[in-house]
């Protein structure tokens, strides 16, 4: 079998959440840092691979995988246990719902090469910046708060693809010391979760390099 290797970068939160589901799914990896402060993502080597020179990229069954939902779809096709999303058409329907408002509307917009446009680009001073960071977390966990359920996780029982999501965004938004006073379930859900060995496992700073 064919090693499997993760281009990683210990604080990004889209690696962050595919760490989490290999763990989560007993998936053996060999992590190689790609470090987005130094540049290593853009380097011609590793875009001639990746073209959109992000992480992660899973290089696994002679395929490099990209964008960190398509990689844990991947998983979950081939490594069905625990599964990420429900086979019932309504059920999994939702779980992209809330996992897409995280991937899709907060993170892209406050991402490094998003901030440092915002600083480079437009001037902006990181109180500004910061403030915008917030924004957009508080405005997106509102919404995902009121789909939190009551009791449990959003899995249920087990977590799902709305949880290995959920994860990495709280962490960001406690970097960022975003309140987090208006969503007590989602702090449930995150400190249940984060007692789990697979999610510490992956925590930025269990994987961090130069830790």
């Amino acid at each position: 079998m064919n090693e499997i290797i993760l281009f990683d970068y210990w604080r990004s939160s889209a690696s962050y959440r595919v760490r989490i589901a290999l763990n989560l799914k007993g998936v053996t990896y060999r992590s190689v840092p790609t470090s987005l402060v130094e540049g290593q993502h853009k380097s011609p080597e590793y875009v001639a691979r990746n073209p959109q020179g992000f992480v992660p990229m899973l290089s696994i069954d002679g395929h490099d995988l990209t964008q960190s939902l398509a990689i844990i779809d991947y998983l979950d096709a081939n490594y069905p246990d625990p599964a990420m999303v429900s086979s019932n058409p309504a059920d999994r329907s939702k779980t992209l719902a809330q996992a897409l408002l995280i991937a899709a509307d907060i993170h892209p917009v406050n991402n490094l090469r998003v901030l440092r446009y915002l600083k480079d680009q437009m001037g902006q001073d990181q109180t500004a910046i910061d403030n915008w960071y917030r924004h957009w977390i508080v405005e997106g966990f509102t919404a995902l708060e009121a789909m939190a359920p009551a009791d449990g996780l959003f899995g249920g029982d087990l977590p799902n693809l709305a949880d290995v999501c959920l994860v990495p965004q709280m962490a960001n938004a406690r970097r960022f010391e975003t309140s987090l006073e208006a969503f007590p379930k989602m702090v449930r859900i995150d400190a249940a979760l984060s007692e789990m060995p697979a999610f510490k496992a992956a925590h930025p700073d269990v994987v961090n390099p130069e830790a």
